[in-house]
């Protein structure tokens, strides 16, 4: 019998999202010195290597997201996230053990499956939460990933001064830790009549996006996500480049950037969202994240001082109000049955952007106008390119909420298919 969610349910979910990206960031700081040792190339050869790492960890985890939500649907939210830390756990050992380049891509491979924990994670958050409560609910998972990129990396730079292997070991014993933690606190929220039969057809990136296609407002608003997390891979693609290009920060500049990044974001998806959602109603937080999203974007492409970021970047983070809420619209239209499917499309369509986002915004983009041959010399041309992409975002995004709003009163979202 399904247990009552208690108080743990969503400390649980917070702390497990917490360490996975924990545990993604506190391997950063030292995977160019791993990869240098079992090459033995230099510097260059390795960032080769590291982007190729990533590229294969977002390629896994757009096929696997939707399979792990499907499987979430079909056995339940417990064994799918306690499984999945312990693959978390067995894997980041087998990378710090690593004799050859060979295995840390092996290790990527399988942290791009058992990394779709997000996409159980939100599903679980979406079984314990009322409709009405949702997408504030949905915000802890904003700010378990700012502070986990503040923690992880801080972590990986001081243990690294050890030995780049050890970051590996520290995490997969995080991970280790929280399944216990879990195993004995954490209730399943999908009972056994709730549950639907797995299906391949529907396990995979289109086969999800298909199904769901029967809610009009899950298609709208899935493609203004796509377009808005497109854009916001300018950050994380270029933000050291553009720094270091634009204004001639250090490392230690750039990385003080980042921290503040992860603490406002932190605040917002922690704090504000739980207060600002409810008190806008979902459509205009969105519309409003968007905005500031904008400005905050077109700012970064003309800043002209160092000082005129931080203040971008306390503005901006207001704009996290805008994934929350646009997620607890997406999970409203489809029933408990559903949510592991939906949540695992809405993974895939980020995997998606993660794989396009840094190709256009830092080898086409900044490759093409921040070198010395550049047409025009302009290295905030991301930054533009991501202002401009939200803003294309906002018209999907209106146009099926009007039309969601016009349309004529029936059964309420998910109804048609809550028996599944």
């Amino acid at each position: 019998m399904t247990r009552t969610p208690g108080k743990h349910a969503l400390l649980f979910i917070f702390i497990t999202v917490l360490i996975d990206v924990t545990g993604l960031g506190i391997i950063i700081p030292v995977i160019p010195q791993l990869i240098m040792e079992l090459t033995g190339e230099g510097i260059a050869r390795a960032a080769v290597f590291g982007g190729a790492l990533m590229f294969l960890y977002s390629i896994v985890q757009f096929f696997a997201a939707p399979f792990v939500g499907s499987l979430s649907d079909r056995f339940g939210r417990r064994p799918v996230l306690l499984f999945s830390l312990l693959g978390f756990g067995i894997d980041y050992g087998l990378m710090g053990l690593a004799p050859s380049l060979a295995w840390l891509f092996l290790g990527r491979f399988l942290s791009g499956i058992f990394g779709a924990t997000f996409t159980t994670a939100s599903a679980y958050i979406a079984d314990v939460s009322p409709p009405e409560k949702r997408s504030a609910n949905f915000g802890i998972l904003g700010a378990a990933f700012g502070l986990g990129f503040i923690i992880g990396p801080a972590m990986g730079g001081f243990l690294g001064e050890i030995g780049p292997r050890i970051p590996f070991f520290a995490a997969a014993a995080l991970a280790f830790l929280n399944l216990i933690y879990g195993f004995f606190v954490l209730p399943e929220t999908l009972s056994k009549v709730q549950r639907r039969p797995f299906d391949i057809r529907r396990a995979n990136p289109l086969g999800s996006l298909l199904t769901l296609r029967a809610y009009p407002v899950v298609i709208g608003v899935a493609a203004a996500l796509f377009l808005f997390q497109l854009g916001h891979y300018a950050l994380p693609a270029t933000w050291a480049y553009y720094a270091e290009a634009k204004f001639a920060w250090s490392p230690a500049e750039i990385g003080l950037s980042l921290m503040f990044v992860g603490l406002t974001g932190a605040a917002v998806q922690g704090g504000l969202t739980r207060v600002a959602i409810p008190a806008l109603g979902e459509t205009r937080a969105v519309t409003l994240a968007f905005l500031i999203s904008i400005v905050f974007y077109a700012g970064l492409a003309w800043a002209t001082s160092g000082w005129m970021v931080y203040v971008l970047i306390a503005v901006g983070a207001v704009g996290g109000i805008g994934g929350p809420a646009m997620q607890g619209i997406l999970s409203n239209q489809v029933s408990n049955s559903q949510q592991g499917e939906l949540q695992g499309a809405i993974a895939s369509l980020r995997s998606l952007a993660a794989i396009a986002g840094p190709l256009l915004m830092s080898t086409f983009l900044f490759g093409v106008f921040a070198g010395d041959d550049a047409p025009v010399y302009f290295p905030g041309a991301p930054f533009l390119a991501a202002a401009l992409l939200t803003l294309a975002a906002l018209y999907p995004f209106l146009r099926t909420m009007r039309r969601a709003e016009s349309a004529e009163p029936g059964p309420a979202p998910g109804e048609a298919r809550a028996a599944e």
